[in-house]
C-alpha cells in the first residue's frame, strides 16, 4: 500500500509542475524579450471567464504522465484481486481503467483560469484576446494597452 501512495503522490506532483504563468499578460517568453513590438490602445467591450487547457495539442506525449501513472496504479490495484485468470483480467482491467482515469485527472489539473477579452482598438476594429488574468483585473469600459509582435498579444490595464 505504501508503494501505491508514493506512486500516486509522484504522479500528482509531476502533473502539478506545469507552468501556467506563460499565459499571463504580465509574462513574456524568451523569444519576445529584446524584440521590437508594437503598442496600441483599446477599450474592453466584454470580459468572460474561460479556461486554457495547457496540455492540449496534437502531441499525445503531453498527457502521457497521467495516463501511464494511472495505468500503473490501476494495474497494481487490479493485481491484488483474485488469482489465476481472474487476476490477469483484473490487472488488465485495472490498468485500462487507471489509464483513463489518470488521463482525465491530468486534463482537469492542466487547466488554467483565464479571461477572454473583447477589445475595441483605437482604430475602430475589435479583437479578442485570451490570457491568464487575476480576478477583477479587467472590467468593461477599461482602457488597455496592447503589446504585439504580430503573432502574440499581451493586454494590460492602462
Amino acid at each position: 500500500m505504501k508503494k501505491i501512495t508514493v506512486l500516486a503522490c509522484l504522479t500528482i506532483l509531476l502533473v502539478g509542475c506545469q507552468n501556467s504563468d506563460i499565459y499571463s499578460g504580465n509574462v513574456y517568453t524568451a523569444n519576445q524579450a529584446k524584440q521590437v513590438q508594437n503598442v496600441s490602445y483599446g477599450t474592453v467591450l466584454s470580459v468572460r471567464a474561460v479556461k486554457i487547457q495547457t496540455n492540449a495539442s496534437n502531441d499525445s506525449s503531453n498527457s502521457i504522465i497521467g495516463t501511464i501513472g494511472g495505468a500503473i496504479l490501476g494495474g497494481f490495484l487490479g493485481n491484488t484481486i483474485g488469482g489465476g485468470a481472474g487476476n490477469k483480467l483484473a490487472t488488465a482491467g485495472g490498468a485500462i481503467g487507471g489509464a483513463i482515469v489518470g488521463s482525465e485527472i491530468e486534463n482537469a489539473v492542466s487547466q488554467t483560469n483565464a479571461v477572454e477579452l473583447e477589445i475595441r482598438q483605437a482604430n475602430g476594429s475589435s479583437i479578442v484576446i485570451v490570457q491568464k488574468a487575476e480576478q477583477g483585473e479587467f472590467q468593461v469600459g477599461q482602457q488597455v494597452r496592447l503589446v504585439t509582435n504580430g503573432k502574440q498579444v499581451n493586454a494590460s490595464p492602462r
